[in-house]
């Protein structure tokens, strides 16, 4: 911690900025995407790399979730990463350990209620972060949506003053989105998880049609998770912003299409923007 302190108070005192990229670590482009805006957006940048047991539940894949750490800290050396902190769990919650936040709102329904605690875990481990380093800008992933807007109600309501980016989701070329927990897909699983961002992109076709109901641009998606053989975890389209349900959406309006399904034991999440 002390030395994480003294490397951040060296930077300010020679007038430089200081991006921040939080991470789980087994980075892949879309990690080294957030951390090569971070290059273009301040003088410095740091990642952080921390399975954060807290956010997750007593019965998901904290033990076997995959870890590279020679591979890791190659990738930052190729995004440019000035530092990479990678702290056990003792030195972020020691004995004792009681300080706990959570957000009350976006954190609801979604992966909030699929996974309780979650978000708090979440929004726990940030806040830890961005006072350890008080950076100027911090950099997320927008296929971790709902993460990101409950980042943003953090931030906002307990006045950090970072400048929150959320930055599009790294894909594939066959439209896969990139995330560490692909690496559990079997070969047929890889082939049958393309059904969500098919779906998504015929709820897409269909709003641009001229199709504004909720219930037939979510079927659009539910159709192609049943023709893969996926199990749906939820598909919304939500408020953008503040993540409520909609009933129907018009062009220019923020809006935005949020699904998460298991296929096979892996659970996947992705999302798009629609209407806005």
């Amino acid at each position: 911690m002390a030395e994480v302190k003294a490397w951040g108070a060296a930077l300010r005192r020679d007038g430089r900025t200081l991006a921040l990229v939080p991470t789980m670590g087994y980075l892949h482009d879309g990690h080294l995407s957030l951390m090569r805006e971070g290059r273009r957006r301040a003088d410095g940048v740091a990642t952080s790399i921390f399975v954060n047991p807290t956010q997750f539940g007593p019965k998901e894949d904290l033990s076997r979730y995959p870890r590279d750490w020679e591979g890791d800290l190659a990738r930052c050396a190729s995004a440019g990463v000035d530092a990479v902190f990678a702290p056990e769990p003792s030195v972020m919650y020691p004995p004792g350990y009681e300080t706990y936040v959570e957000v009350t709102e976006v954190s609801q329904g979604l992966c909030g209620a699929r996974r309780p605690g979650h978000f708090r875990g979440v929004a726990t481990i940030v806040t830890q972060l961005l006072c350890l380093f008080r950076p100027e800008v911090a950099l997320f992933g927008e296929k971790d949506y709902q993460q990101l807007q409950v980042i943003r109600a953090m931030n906002r309501d307990l006045h950090l003053g970072v400048d929150i980016v959320g930055m599009p989701t790294v894909r594939e070329p066959d439209g896969l989105a990139m995330s560490s927990r692909n690496a559990y897909l079997s070969p047929d699983e890889r082939k049958r998880a393309l059904a969500i961002s098919r779906g998504m992109g015929k709820a897409q076709a269909l709003f641009q049609a001229g199709t504004g109901e909720v219930p037939a641009l979510l079927e659009a998606v539910r159709e192609e998770l049943r023709a893969a053989d996926l199990r749906e975890d939820y598909v919304e389209l939500v408020d953008a912003e503040r993540l409520t349900p909609l009933a129907s959406v018009r062009p220019g309006q923020p809006a935005r299409l949020l699904v998460a399904a298991f296929c096979g034991a892996t659970r996947l999440i992705d999302n798009q923007p629609l209407g806005g």
